[in-house]
């Protein structure tokens, strides 16, 4: 009578004490995986990668430019901000202290100080390692930080968001919107896609960067001076090719999943998508699957080595199940690719901020524009073919035959997935 209870007692601490292993193997792994990627990192040289030149495309009253190269990007960024006569709303992840983002700020408080009304957005988290002396001293422009956590009687995941989102609109005519944050480390030696857009789709565009600022949750940074609230644009489209899509974590609403979803599902042809990280969710990689099944091309270029190792390790769980399916799968070679874009069956493209992982279509501020244009579709397919050359597939014979030990890491990491 007096041995049952301790049997179970005993039991239940061995369970424990497993379950508490397998956490501290875990996260022992991931901080060695973390510390040799640093030290890996540092050593390596900076790569010349090929990248697309800058067209412009008419799409029914609009004129699109697709950047692929930073230095090309901040460069056309800082003259439109240069130029702006009324309006200047920025809204980035990451904005570093150096060259690029010293040149930024000083763009904005110039503008400010000529009578343009600026207005600034980044996220807290993003820039912990940031002075925040460098953010005292965009004088004269209203700024908004997005704060840690929301302050909330009843804690959720909606408090958690961060602002990943990547916008400029200038004077409600130009629009830009992609991957690309704001430093030097991203004008050369990473791989992204932005674009710049005129027409009435900056109207959207506009909306989107309005409702975030007048949003401002408590605990958010904002600037000494007032914080107006800013007017919602006049004009709305119907008629459009574009299609803007954003998530917004405050009202449990993420309908950026459900565009590619949409999105996959009429593919008839090809899916070519490029995405820095790439841990989907059981619904996209059945949905890539099935159109692999049907016929449609289904290609991913994802890197070959991302700066987030563990992000590395999580998606080379899913690379098994992709390549048996039949989607291929290229690797960026020499270069961080950054870029979250995808284009189908030569009709449909999005742009945006929003990666194919669950922080981005489950969790974050995020922002994506669909175009159904056939003129900026095969832009878009030149681009990755472009990116293609710079690439090597993965085969499934390949990737069978790593070791062990690489087998061993993604099945002890394959908890985490959730949680990225």
């Amino acid at each position: 009578m007096t041995r049952a209870p301790r049997q179970k007692f005993t039991v239940r601490r061995a369970l424990h004490w497993a379950a508490g292993g397998v956490v501290t193997a875990q996260i022992a792994t991931m901080a060695g995986l973390v510390a040799f990627n640093g030290a890996k990192r540092r050593s390596r040289r900076p790569y010349r990668f090929p990248t697309a030149p800058v067209e412009s495309i008419e799409v029914s009253g609009h004129e699109v430019e697709i950047f692929t190269f930073g230095r090309d990007l901040y460069a056309a960024m800082i003259s439109d901000i240069e130029s702006a006569h009324h309006t200047v709303y920025l809204e980035t992840f990451i904005w570093k202290n150096d060259d690029v983002g010293r040149r930024f700020r000083q763009a904005l408080v110039d503008a400010a100080a000529r009578g343009v009304e600026v207005y600034a957005m980044w996220d807290t988290f993003a820039n912990l390692v940031v002075d925040p002396r460098f953010f005292r001293q965009l004088d004269g422009v209203h700024v908004r930080a997005q704060p840690l956590v929301t302050p909330s009687w009843l804690p959720t995941l909606r408090n958690l968001g961060r602002d990943h989102r990547k916008l400029l609109i200038v004077d409600s005519e130009i629009a830009y919107i992609g991957g690309y944050n704001i430093g030097a480390l991203y004008a050369d030696r990473w791989r992204d896609t932005h674009a710049r857009i005129t027409g009435p789709a900056v109207g959207e565009l506009e909306n989107v960067f309005v409702d975030m600022w007048n949003q401002r949750p408590k605990g958010a940074l904002t600037s000494r001076r007032s914080q107006p609230v800013l007017p919602s644009p006049d004009v709305r489209y119907w008629d459009t090719p574009f299609a803007v899509h954003r998530n917004s974590p405050r009202m449990a609403v993420y309908p950026i999943r459900n565009m590619y979803l949409e999105a996959i599902d009429r593919a008839s042809e090809r899916i070519w998508m490029t995405q820095g990280y790439l841990i989907p969710d059981d619904d996209v990689v059945a949905a890539l699957h099935q159109a692999a099944s049907r016929g449609v091309d289904v290609r991913i270029v994802i890197p070959a080595e991302s700066n987030h190792v563990i992000a590395d390790w999580l998606s080379r769980g899913y690379y098994d199940r992709l390549l048996h399916q039949g989607v291929r799968l290229f690797l960026y070679q020499g270069a961080m690719v950054h870029a979250k874009t995808c284009t189908i069956d030569g009709i449909w493209s999005t742009i945006g901020t929003a990666n194919l992982d669950r922080l981005s279509l489950q969790g974050n501020y995020e922002v994506n524009v669909a175009i159904t244009d056939s003129t900026v579709a095969q832009r878009m397919a030149e681009i990755f073919e472009i990116d293609l050359a710079n690439c090597v597939e993965l085969t499934l014979d390949e990737w069978q035959s790593r070791s062990h030990v690489a087998k061993f890491t993604e099945t002890l990491l394959s908890p985490w997935r959730p949680f990225f």
